[in-house]
């Protein structure tokens, strides 16, 4: 299968009408026809912008012949020589394989300084051989270079996808055939291509190995990726980290159970808690009136806190009995982030396994920025006895496709992983028919964060997240005299570069966080996570006269090409994933200053939003102020974001054991019960509202006063503001006279 990766030369003369440029243009020429593509160039004085051609060329040819280049003078003192290191400096800073040579007609290697020469492939001195000699020379460690690239599964699929076999395996449109024997089927066909058709393969085909048993190039590409990674065991996973989280826990839980779980933490660990059976007791994080989420506190991670916690739950008899997981959410949505290290200190040997979800963490193990806040790595020193487990979401922080996932282990200095029990736990959630482009992506995704490149790839992302962040503040200096949006975060930034570490350190007492006390050096705010905040709210959870509710603004950038993450009540929420560009934030600063431009104006909704508009006619005559002040308004009348965050902080009172709770649902044994009458009721489902995504509630657990009041307040906003509906899962909606009502299905009364 052939990929286009052209050699890149750079050479002034390249265009010229001289002996220099005919020189040039012959090699070019020679390598054109050896059948590899060449792209010239007259200049590297742009270095960082051909440093960034190394992800997509098989090699450089750098000329020295350049009148810039004067022996005259000293090197040091050589502009030519100080781009040339630049450049030689920056390639390698991504990507230290691919070949580079230096070409020169009256220079030589005397003429370089050895930082510049140890880092070469080659040195071309033209007219002592051939161009087509010299062409093959070059093309020999280009294409060298490239067949070293692909990771192994990756490798296979390829060479599976050219091979040309005919097979008689699933799926069904055999290698995009079936789809070419429909009109529509032509569209898809089109639309995805030929490639990932061929490539799209049951588990049948022996010469990819088998992710069911981990054998062929699938486990050599696991093994690979366990190196990159630094675990001891990593595992790929087709189904997402909410598959990765249930992996785990059934590797290592059982019915009756104690297990130790972050209240705020993803749901599919609620999930795993009902179909293990066991018993959780909940640590407890802090949150600010934003909504965000804050951090456990660290007093919450001794042994003794959780002991009380146990021996206070009433569904747990008897003393003594140890937990046998601990999952914590690492980051957390918003970002925060825990010192693994303290943690391990705390409770290594009194947990027998600690899992960390870091879903939105797996970028940290490649950058010195993230040291002790991460749980598994090369530098990350081995638990004395308690297992380590850290569950990865390939496809939302680095460049895996949607429902890749990974499932890194460490093994302590006293415990192995047992790999039979775990792929026991492993078959029963994996699909017997898993898709080998997901596969392709999580070997590809590692291969990627190899060091070098890996490391450049996520400093360029906290780069790219800063001045994001410079920027929305030089906007509010020079425009934001009435308002502006603020980026959540440390007051302090540099101002060019990287972030100083210290900066985003949270400390005990600072007001912008908003958490409060806190332990030295447990936590800190991941730069690429950025909450956008909106006026009319501060971080205690009072309201300004006027604000600008966050759903408005999403809606809006929606309309406007600009898709958002995560919406609260007065912030939105974006990550810098080692995807996005500067085109990509810069276009969101133009787009927000537009909304300020029309939201001071008023500017008529069927204007600016008119498919909005066109679903919801209510709002046709209205303006985007007059609309942010109706919402602001009930916001405010309800001092909602004290109620949200309350609500939160607030008893969560177990009745039954979540897998219990959930069997009178399956089994029927359940009441519809109106939101006016739920106060004391057990629920048999998660009550789940988004935003935040967080469950409020998980089956076995008493509504209380406060959430009812928030599922009373819902269903009046929702009502008044259609369009902006929060949704809550966990509620059913029936149409009852022509009105929508809510319930929940709660575990049937006595």
């Amino acid at each position: 299968m052939k990929f286009r990766f052209p050699i890149v030369i750079i050479d002034e003369d390249f265009r010229s009408e001289n002996a220099s440029g005919s020189g040039i243009r012959a090699l070019a020429s020679a390598i054109e026809k050896e059948g590899m593509e060449v792209v010239g160039a007259t200049s590297f004085t742009d270095h960082a912008m051909f440093a960034q051609q190394q992800s997509r060329a098989s090699g450089f040819i750098l000329s020295i012949d350049d009148d810039e280049f004067n022996s005259d003078i000293p090197q040091e003192q050589q502009q030519a020589i100080v781009n040339l290191r630049l450049l030689v400096k920056e390639i390698r800073r991504r990507n230290s394989e691919i070949p580079i040579f230096l070409y020169g007609e009256t220079r030589t290697s005397r003429h370089i300084p050895n930082d510049v020469l140890r880092e070469l492939h080659g040195f071309i001195h033209m007219f002592e051989d051939t161009p087509e000699f010299v062409a093959r020379h070059i093309i020999r460690e280009a294409r060298a270079y490239l067949d070293s690239l692909a990771p192994p599964f990756f490798r296979a699929l390829t060479h599976y996808a050219a091979d040309g076999s005919y097979s008689w395996h699933c799926p069904g449109h055999s290698g995009g055939v079936a789809f070419l024997k429909s009109p529509v089927g032509q569209m898809f066909h089109q639309f995805f291509g030929e490639n990932m058709l061929r490539a799209d393969v049951c588990n049948s085909v022996e010469e990819l190995g088998q992710l069911l048993d981990h054998s062929g190039p699938v486990a050599a590409s696991e093994r690979n990726a366990a190196r990159i990674f630094g675990s001891d065991h990593l595992y790929f996973v087709t189904n997402g980290t909410s598959t990765s989280n249930k992996m785990v826990w059934h590797s290592c839980v059982a019915p009756g159970d104690i297990v130790v779980v972050d209240r705020n933490c993803h749901k599919s660990i609620l999930h795993a808690i009902t179909m293990t059976g066991a018993i959780p007791v909940f640590l407890m994080p802090q949150r600010n009136h934003y909504g965000i989420i804050g951090p456990i506190p660290l007093h919450e991670f001794t042994q003794r806190a959780i002991e009380r916690k146990i021996a206070a739950n009433p569904l747990i008899s008897g003393s003594g009995k140890k937990p046998r997981i601990l999952t914590i959410t690492q980051s957390t949505y918003d970002g925060i982030v825990y010192n693994v290290e303290m943690i391990k200190q705390q409770l290594d040997g009194h947990v027998e396994t600690l899992h960390f979800d870091e879903a939105w963490l797996p970028h940290a193990a490649f950058h010195s920025f993230y040291r002790d806040m991460h749980a598994i790595g090369r530098d990350r020193p081995r638990a004395k006895d308690s297992l380590i487990f850290a569950t990865h979401s390939t496809h939302k922080l680095l460049a895996g496709l949607s429902q890749a996932s990974q499932i890194l282990v460490q093994e302590s200095e006293t415990r192995k992983l047992n790999k039979h029990a775990f792929n026991e736990a492993y078959l029963m959630h994996t699909s017997t028919s898993p898709q080998y482009a997901i596969i392709a992506s999580c070997d590809v995704a590692a291969a990627m964060m190899e060091p070098p490149g890996g490391t450049a790839l996520v400093e360029e992302s906290i780069i790219e997240a800063l001045d994001f962040r410079r920027a929305m503040r030089k906007v509010d200096e020079e425009w934001g005299a009435d308002w502006w949006f603020k980026v959540w975060g440390p007051d302090e930034l540099n101002d060019e570069g990287m972030p100083d570490r210290d900066q985003w350190v949270l400390r005990s007492g600072e007001r912008w966080h908003g958490f409060g006390d806190l332990a030295t050096g447990f936590n800190m705010l991941d730069p690429i996570k950025a909450t956008v905040i909106n006026p009319g709210l501060d971080v205690d959870g009072n309201f300004a006269d006027v604000g600008i509710p966050a759903n408005i603004v999403t809606k809006y950038l929606a309309e406007h090409g600009v898709i958002i993450e995560k919406t609260g009540l007065y912030s939105f929420f974006i990550m810098f994933t080692i995807g996005i560009t500067k085109g990509r934030w810069n276009s969101l600063v133009t787009e927000l200053q537009q909304f300020k431009d029309d939201y001071d104006k008023n500017q008529a909704l069927w204007r600016i939003l008119p498919e909005f508009v066109q679903a919801h006619p209510r709002y046709e005559h209205m303006g985007l102020r007059d609309l942010c002040d109706q919402i602001h308004g009930m916001y405010r009348q309800n001092d909602i974001a004290r109620l949200t965050t309350d609500m939160y902080l607030s008893n969560m009172v177990p009745a039954m054991k979540p897998s219990e709770a959930y069997a009178c649902l399956a089994h029927g044994e359940i009441d519809r019960v109106p939101i006016d009458e739920l106060e004391g009721r057990i629920t048999s489902a998660l009550v789940t509202p988004y935003p935040p995504g967080i469950p409020l509630l998980i089956p076995g657990e008493r509504f209380n006063n406060k959430i009812v009041d928030y599922l009373r307040f819902a269903r009046d906003f929702n009502e008044r503001f259609p369009g902006f509906e929060t949704d809550i899962h966990g509620l059913v909606e029936e149409e009852i006279d022509g009105r929508v009502e809510y319930f929940v299905d709660c575990v049937r009364a006595d």
